[in-house]
């Protein structure tokens, strides 16, 4: 006999949440959404609460502070979520603080229980539930207490079976507290401040009957909402229903001296790190990528983070996107996450069905992420390198290099080695004239060129030229017979 009973999960509709919950929500759980003022909890549960509530299974929403309702609707309605229309219709607001003072948990849950009883509702919003404790006695030997009343508004919503979610300013620290220990889930959102950047983070502390993402968890306040930004990576299933065989097939990247080199063009797949000094033609390559993309019908994205990338864009590639034949992906922001970037990236993949994707540049990158994720860069690059590629995508990753010739270098930040292709631009001195060199470093599982070769920049962008048999200390920058 089988007694397992089958917990329904809700879609939250805010948009990456139902992957950090592990599915979505539990219907008729008991919830408290905490953290300190301006983190977005009120935000956050006025969004749920229009996504869930209908005219058949409707929200009551219990104000408990000094907020009218009024006065929160003009902020709200600010956002794209809400829908004036629903007020009154599916969802309804009672204000308990404007109906007297109340010293007793007794009246607090009698008042509650007339309002569950008129309107019926499938939805539960307690805002905000610290509020109320403090009204009520403290002794919490009696049936007048906080952790009384927890268990009666509990026991009161779980039996009408509605989803309950209380909202309060409480931090991690709150172990012990009433409210925390009668809730089946905790969701606490985050603020901090570093340097000219805020971070808003959120925590699935515990969701009772479920798996969650564990960690904490980008999330923005912007005109549509709150958007949750999941870990950059996807589950073992995903990868085998969306990556393509890697050796199956190569793409031309637009040069064909280079395609060659790289032993008959990039494996589909693969992540490309195109690295060189300023000015040696890495904008250029990525330009004759995307346009041979654009020529055998297959999508690309150009992903800046310069402040004003049009201003470099090469000739080529402003034609490409005036003509909306290749997307644009700016992420030039102070608070930017390395899971809001893959979000922004995938969204832009999922419109288009490109394929190839252009990152310029690694350097940028690094400025363009906000400060508080700085310290783990390196991860932060191979999350979104791995997620990218598990989507079958092939990525051409510009890095920016000084021309140091002492030393061999791919990349500033020790990332090279993440990636499955390395073509290395270089200048060297010939005769009192700076020339440059190009050379493929590695192609993962593949043979390749190990050759030396020199190529100029025209009007028709990169031209290979030959090998130099007769020279050395070019790596050195020296070049001599």
């Amino acid at each position: 006999m089988n007694l397992k009973v089958e917990i329904n999960r809700l879609q939250t509709g805010i948009p990456g949440l139902d992957k950090v919950l592990g599915g979505g929500l539990p219907e008729f759980s008991f919830n408290l959404l905490a953290g300190p003022p301006g983190c977005g909890k009120t935000t956050f549960a006025h969004q749920l609460m229009f996504a869930l509530a209908t005219s058949e299974r409707p929200a009551l929403y219990f104000m408990i502070g000094g907020e009218t309702p009024l006065k929160m609707f003009r902020y709200q309605q600010q956002f794209d979520f809400f829908r004036p229309r629903e007020i009154q219709h599916s969802i309804h607001f009672v204000n308990l603080a404007m109906e007297g003072s109340v010293d007793h948990a007794g009246e607090f849950l009698k008042r509650i229980a007339a309002a569950v009883e008129s309107h019926k509702p499938a939805f539960v919003f307690v805002d905000s539930i610290r509020s109320i404790l403090p009204a009520i006695a403290t002794d919490n030997t009696s049936a007048n207490s906080p952790q009384y009343f927890m268990e009666q508004l509990g026991m009161l919503l779980t039996s009408w079976q509605a989803t309950t979610f209380l909202v309060g300013e409480y931090d991690s620290d709150s172990e012990g507290n009433a409210v925390v220990s009668s809730a089946d889930g905790l969701i606490w959102l985050r603020q901090s401040v570093h340097r000219d950047s805020v971070i808003r983070k959120l925590e699935i502390v515990k969701m009772r009957g479920q798996p969650v993402l564990p960690g904490l968890h980008a999330f923005r306040i912007n005109q549509a909402g709150i958007e949750v930004f999941p870990p950059a990576s996807l589950s073992h299933s995903e990868f085998l229903s969306s990556t393509v065989a890697l050796e199956e097939t190569r793409l031309a990247l637009g040069v064909p001296a280079l395609d060659a080199m790289l032993g008959g063009g990039l494996p589909r797949g693969y992540s490309l790190l195109v690295a060189g000094p300023s000015g040696s033609g890495k904008t250029l390559l990525a330009a004759a990528f995307l346009s041979e993309g654009n020529r055998v019908g297959e999508g690309g994205i150009f992903v800046s983070f310069e402040p004003h990338p049009n201003r470099s864009y090469p000739a080529a590639l402003r034609q490409l996107i005036e003509a909306n034949r290749v997307g644009v992906v700016v992420g030039h922001s102070a608070d930017l996450s390395i899971d809001e970037i893959v979000v922004l990236i995938k969204k832009e993949v999922e419109r288009r069905g490109a394929t190839r994707i252009v990152i310029d540049s690694l350097s940028s990158f690094e400025l363009a992420v906000a400060p508080a994720f700085r310290s783990d860069f390196r991860e932060s690059f191979s999350r979104l390198i791995g997620s990218l590629a598990n989507l079958g995508l092939s990525v051409l990753i510009i890095c920016e290099l000084d021309d140091r010739f002492t030393d061999l270098r791919f990349s500033p930040y020790g990332t090279a080695f993440m990636t499955d292709a390395i073509i290395i631009q270089r200048y060297f001195e010939r005769k009192s004239r700076l020339l440059r060199i190009i050379s493929v470093i590695k192609v993962r599982g593949s043979a390749h060129s190990n050759e030396l070769r020199e190529y100029s920049i025209g009007d028709n962008g990169i031209c290979i030229g030959e090998m130099l048999p007769d020279v050395e200390g070019i790596l050195r920058g020296q070049a001599r017979l």
